[in-house]
């Protein structure tokens, strides 16, 4: 069953030491404190620290997560009396970045390219994979708005864009919602872009042949 966490034996291969995961207001986000204690469980070197928009905290709570989180968790807003730029150190901080669910509402903000918060600024700035995970209400996958800001943000290479599946719909009862996969499914995923930037990385930063040159003096 979707939305389970995966059994132990299972466990992906997940090179990523700190994770950035964010959580934004849909009805999907109240199985979050359950997918944080599975990363726990499944990887107990991996530093988690948390975000939660607004709209979050109607499905999710911090006093949910803290007991289960072995990091930070915070709202998705900038302290009025807080000195360091929290997007910056984010950025900075993190070696990938989960946003699980993501609604219609974050993906249309994060690929049109706004910033109007940690979590959006922190995943602009970004040079690590960032996964984004949909979960949409009825008729949401066929929008065009979304569709659009799809093939937006598959253009980013960094971007590790998870297909959503069908699910129920709270509101009609009916299985024609959209919803992510499992965590394990998109953890696997970032695990891959994460080895292909970092393949393309290293290829760029090796030395130049020296084959072409030693044959262009042995020409001469």
């Amino acid at each position: 069953m979707r939305g389970e966490a995966q059994e132990t034996s299972e466990v992906p291969d997940f090179g990523v030491r700190r994770l950035l995961l964010v959580t934004t207001g849909s009805s999907w986000a109240t199985g979050t404190p359950m997918w944080v204690y599975w990363m726990r469980s499944s990887y107990p070197d991996l530093r988690i620290t948390m975000l939660l928009t607004r709209s979050a905290r109607r499905f999710v709570t911090p006093q949910a997560l803290r007991s289960r989180v072995n990091g930070e968790v915070l709202w998705d807003e900038w302290p009025e009396d807080e000195g360091t730029a929290r997007h910056v150190e984010l950025a900075e901080w993190a070696e990938a970045i989960v946003v699980y669910p993501a609604t219609l509402h974050f993906v249309g903000r994060l690929a049109s390219g706004l910033a109007d918060s940690p979590a959006l600024l922190a995943a602009q700035c970004a040079n690590v994979p960032v996964a984004v995970a949909p979960a949409l209400p009825p008729g949401g996958m066929d929008s065009p708005a979304f569709r659009d800001h799809w093939e937006t943000l598959v253009r980013r290479e960094n971007t590790v864009l998870v297909p959503p599946v069908s699910g129920p719909s709270l509101t009609t009862g009916r299985n024609d919602a959209w919803v992510p996969p499992t965590l394990f499914e998109v953890l696997e995923m970032v695990e891959q872009r994460r080895v292909e930037l970092a393949a393309a990385e290293a290829t760029e930063c090796s030395p130049p042949d020296p084959a072409p040159l030693l044959a262009d003096r042995t020409s001469l």
